[in-house]
């Protein structure tokens, strides 16, 4: 059952960036809960008042505002999000405490050691790095690959028939996995179950809402480059 914004008292805001990974992970869990809220873009080059403020440790997005009280860092908002509605949309976290503390632990593989691997690829200029950044982050996709095995126990998602947080917490990174790593980071042939997950995850009519065009990160991501490019020149 879908629940409006003021329910309850119960107001929720969103600060974020259309693009970022981050943001996009609050905004596919909100859709899911079926949950609606205002969003508001930041200007991470100029950040608002009610950022800095909401945010006082690091100053980033995302920030869920609930009820005029910040929650930081997007696990924890999802994570926040299932214990506020409980029976609101489906569950991102097992009901089981193992099958939980296993998806927990996946979902910090995500943020710990595939991100680290992937930002490589992201920050690298010439084909020299982007070749090593490559082959440093390919197995960490073959562990990903496995741990889908193990957490979909055959089904559609890593939380089993329905998407869950470990779905989201890497699913809200395949717009620029595919933009910066092409499709050979998440090759058919080498992940077939991976890479039909990915397209699975895609259709969700929650993330297809809130996913930003490929196009329009990819023009995103030449401007980045063209910056780091320039600084390297000049350094």
């Amino acid at each position: 059952m879908a629940a409006t914004a003021a329910e309850g008292g119960r107001e929720l805001r969103v600060l974020g960036t259309w693009s970022s990974p981050w943001v996009i992970r609050v905004r596919v869990a909100l859709g899911l809960k079926g949950l609606t809220y205002d969003y508001a873009e930041e200007d991470l080059t100029n950040k608002s008042d009610l950022l800095l403020k909401s945010n006082l440790v690091h100053g980033k997005v995302p920030v869920l505002i609930h009820a005029g009280r910040p929650v930081c860092e997007s696990l924890v908002i999802l994570e926040y999000l299932d214990e506020a509605w409980p029976g609101t949309g489906p569950p991102l976290l097992p009901s089981d405490p193992y099958d939980r503390a296993t998806a927990r632990f996946w979902a910090a593989y995500v943020n710990d050691t595939f991100f680290p691997a992937f930002r490589a690829l992201f920050k690298s200029l010439t084909e020299e790095q982007r070749a090593e950044a490559f082959e440093s982050a390919v197995p960490k996709v073959e562990t990903l690959d496995r741990a889908f095995r193990e957490c979909s126990k055959g089904k559609a998602f890593f939380g089993g028939d329905a998407v869950g947080i470990v779905d989201v917490a890497l699913g809200s990174h395949l717009v620029w996995i595919r933009v910066v790593g092409g499709t050979n980071l998440l090759d058919g042939a080498r992940f077939p179950a991976l890479a039909a997950w990915a397209e699975r995850f895609l259709a969700v009519d929650a993330v297809r809402k809130v996913m930003p065009d490929a196009g329009k990160v990819l023009e995103q991501y030449k401007g980045f480059r063209a910056k780091w490019i320039a600084a390297a020149g000049s350094a």
